[in-house]
């Protein structure tokens, strides 16, 4: 459900001409995942949105399917994954198909020398343990144990924590990610039978503004077309590698119900010790 939200300076009205003390331009940015059809905000920077200075490498992160087809009742556990200091490092893929991909995630540090980026998926996060503040280009949001960080594909963002011991259950969407439609009325809000409702979003609550020119390290998730790797009863049917990359910048400062998830592995021919919540 969209609801209106704003933080920091914006102009009356939009697409309109706004200016900064000294006289000079902030550039304004649509933002949104469904062209101009869906939900959007409107994001007002300094300098210009973020420009592509150098792409360095290239990392194929396709899941491997360790079972496929899999029709047996299975124990995940998925508090003996071991825990690894970098946020992308420690994601590791537990459940796949074509629709989306469920991994766990134990980072002991914050994201704090890169941005990141997933290009091809809506992300939803739930803070199995740990608490923090996710970073984005909307603002802070403060999170802590079972919230969900819900984030949109194309945000930029990084995840902060209060300390080593965290837990994740990352859930990759390829459709967007919205509330379904039997708990919201016409105008989209949520029922009275709804097991949630609109006091339980947490906006983002404050803003942490950079004005500065340099080049910043962002890694991104990206799929690119390659027919070669279409693999019969394979889940993963779409021609489509993801990739993360590293580019560095210059800038100035539902899931489906009835089909199965099949069980995914890192590399070929090794079994992931599967993870999910405890």
């Amino acid at each position: 459900m969209p609801f209106y939200h704003k933080l920091g300076n914006i102009p009356p009205k939009r697409h309109t001409v706004f200016r900064k003390e000294d006289g000079s331009l902030y550039h304004e940015q649509l933002f949104g995942t469904v062209g101009f059809d869906g939900m959007s905000s409107l994001l007002y920077h300094n300098h210009p949105p973020t420009m592509v200075k150098e792409v360095l490498e290239s990392i194929d992160l396709t899941p491997k399917i360790a079972i496929d087809k899999n029709m047996k009742a299975i124990n995940l556990q998925g508090f003996e994954l071991k825990p690894k200091d970098d946020f992308l490092e420690s994601r590791t893929p537990v459940l796949t198909n074509s629709d989306c991909t469920i991994s766990l995630a134990a980072p002991r540090t914050s994201v704090t020398d890169y941005f990141y980026k997933n290009a091809d998926c809506d992300e939803m996060i739930f803070i199995h343990k740990g608490s923090g503040r996710l970073k984005t280009l909307l603002g802070i949001i403060d999170f802590e144990y079972g919230d969900y960080l819900v984030i949109p594909r194309g945000m930029i963002y990084q995840l902060e924590f209060d300390n080593e011991d965290n837990r994740l259950f990352i859930v990759e969407s390829r459709s967007p990610l919205y509330t379904p439609k039997r708990y919201r009325n016409w105008f989209g809000q949520h029922l009275e039978h709804s097991p949630f409702c609109e006091r339980d979003f947490k906006a983002p609550n404050r803003l942490e503004v950079h004005d500065e020119l340099g080049d910043f390290g962002r890694h991104l998730r990206e799929a690119t077309a390659d027919p070669a790797h279409r693999s019969e009863g394979q889940v993963l049917t779409d021609p489509l590698v993801p990739n993360v990359g590293r580019l560095r910048l210059r800038r100035g400062r539902r899931i489906s119900h009835g089909v199965a998830l099949h069980l995914a592995s890192t590399s070929a021919g090794h079994h992931v010790k599967l993870n999910v919540i405890r």
